[in-house]
C-alpha cells in the first residue's frame, strides 16, 4: 500500500453515523475524503432508533466534530441519567437494573443532519458503493452502483448491517437474527407519559411479551438550536417523545402490515395493561413505528490488512440491549481517523495504521457484541 503522506485519499461506504463521524474528523485533519450513499438524499429514509450514548462514545463523537458544533450537539441531545427499573403491567416496581450516570440520549435523525454539516459535496448521494477492486499500485478502485467508480488509497466500509464492502471483503462472515418479532415505537412526550421514564429507562415485563421505554427529550428545539448557535446548519424540526420496544415471542402475522394494524394487534396483546401504557402504543407515530429485526455478528478473525477496511455495524452489527452500537461506532470512527492523521503527517506507514486499528476495532467490536446478546435476555420474553 502507498503511504499517501500529503496526498492520501480516503473513500467512505456509507453515509451513517458512524461513516460521517470519520468523514468530519478526517476533514479537520486535512485529509481528503468522499462519502458515498446510497440513498438519495439525507431524509429519505426513517432512522429508527433514539440511541444512547456513554462518556466514551461522546467523547469520540466530540473528538471528530469541529469545535464550532459541540454546543449544537449538547444543544440537541438530552439526558440520560438514572435508574432504569422493571415494573409489571400495573407499573407496580419488581426490581432495579442499574444506575446510569453520565448518559446522553440522541436522535438519529437530528445526529445525522448534525455529522453532514460543513461536508458539503464531499457526500454523494444516490451512488452506492458496490465492489472495489485492488490495484497493482495498491490503491483500491471502489465500484459505484451507477456504473461509475473512484479511486484512493483506502475504502472504508461503513455502509452498515448489509454491507457490500463486507461481503466482498469477508464472504464467509454471518449476520445472525435473534429468533422472534420485535416493533420499534415512537410516541410524542406528554407530561402524563413522561412519568413512564422516571429515570434512564423503563422495562415492562408482561406475560409472553417485554416492553423497553426510554426517553428523548430535546433541551432545545434543534432547528431552533441551530438558527442560534451555527445558522448555516439546517437541522430538522422534532418534538421530543418517547422511543419503545416491543418484544414478541411470535409474529403477529400476515394480517398485520401497516403500523395502524400492527399497533391495533399490539393493543389487543396489552389488553388490561396499566392505561398509560395503552395509551403511549395508541398515540404512536405512524411515520416513526415499525416492525424491528434485531441482529448480530458472528466474530470474525482478523482477515489481514490491504486498502480495504471496515467499521461499525458493516463489521461488528449488534443488538441494542447493551446500548453500545453507536457509541461503538464513533470509537471506531476516531480510533480510525487518529490512525489516519498519523499517516498524514508521515508519522506512520498506512498499512501499519490501519492493522493496528482493525486488531482494536475487532476486539472492542465483538466484545460489545457479546455483551449485547448477554444483555438481551432480559429484553426477550420466555416462549
Amino acid at each position: 500500500m502507498a503511504k499517501g503522506i500529503q496526498s492520501m485519499k480516503v473513500l467512505v461506504a456509507g453515509a451513517g453515523i458512524g461513516g460521517l463521524c470519520l468523514a468530519q474528523g478526517l476533514v479537520r485533519a486535512g485529509i481528503d475524503v468522499r462519502v458515498f450513499e446510497r440513498e438519495p438524499g439525507a431524509g429519505s429514509r426513517y432512522q429508527g432508533f433514539r440511541i444512547g450514548l456513554d462518556g466514551l462514545g461522546l467523547a469520540a463523537l466530540r473528538e471528530c466534530l469541529p469545535p464550532r458544533l459541540h454546543g449544537l450537539l449538547a444543544a440537541v441531545t438530552g439526558p440520560l441519567t438514572g435508574e432504569r427499573r422493571l415494573v409489571d403491567p400495573q407499573l407496580k416496581e419488581l426490581r432495579q437494573l442499574g444506575e446510569v450516570a453520565d448518559g446522553t440520549a440522541a436522535d438519529r435523525h437530528v445526529l445525522r443532519q448534525l455529522l453532514l454539516a460543513g461536508l458539503g459535496d464531499r457526500v454523494e448521494f444516490g451512488r452506492a458503493v458496490v465492489g472495489y477492486d485492488e490495484l497493482p499500485d495498491g490503491r483500491v478502485e471502489a465500484r459505484l452502483a451507477d456504473g461509475g467508480s473512484v479511486v484512493g488509497d483506502l475504502l472504508v466500509g461503513a455502509d452498515g448491517v448489509g454491507s457490500a464492502v463486507r461481503r466482498q471483503l469477508l464472504p464467509g462472515a454471518e449476520v445472525a437474527a435473534v429468533p422472534g418479532n420485535a416493533l420499534l415505537g415512537r410516541t410524542p412526550l406528554t407530561e402524563r407519559l413522561a412519568a413512564l421514564v422516571p429515570g434512564a429507562g423503563t422495562l415492562v415485563r408482561g406475560s409472553g411479551l417485554s416492553l423497553l421505554i426510554g426517553r428523548m427529550e430535546f433541551r432545545r428545539p434543534p432547528r431552533l438550536a441551530a438558527a442560534e448557535l451555527a445558522p448555516d446548519v439546517e437541522l430538522p424540526d422534532a418534538d421530543s417523545y418517547l422511543r419503545w420496544v416491543v418484544m414478541l415471542p411470535e409474529p403477529l402475522g400476515a394480517d398485520a402490515v401497516t403500523w395502524p394494524q400492527v399497533r391495533d394487534r399490539l393493543l389487543g396483546l396489552i389488553n388490561g395493561w396499566h392505561p398509560d401504557l395503552v395509551e403511549l402504543v395508541r398515540r404512536s407515530d405512524t411515520g416513526n413505528s415499525s416492525p424491528l429485526t434485531i441482529r448480530y455478528a458472528e466474530p470474525v478473525a482478523h482477515w489481514g490488512t490491504g486498502p480495504v477496511t471496515l467499521l461499525g455495524d458493516a463489521i461488528h452489527t449488534m443488538p441494542p440491549s447493551a446500548g453500545q452500537g453507536a457509541n461503538t461506532a464513533f470509537r471506531d470512527a476516531a480510533l480510525l481517523c487518529r490512525s489516519l492523521t498519523a499517516v498524514h503527517r508521515g508519522e506512520a506507514q498506512l498499512s501499519s495504521a490501519v492493522e493496528e486499528y482493525e486488531l482494536r476495532m475487532l476486539d472492542r467490536g465483538f466484545a460489545a457484541v457479546a455483551q449485547g446478546l448477554d444483555r438481551l435476555s432480559e429484553f426477550v420474553p420466555a416462549r
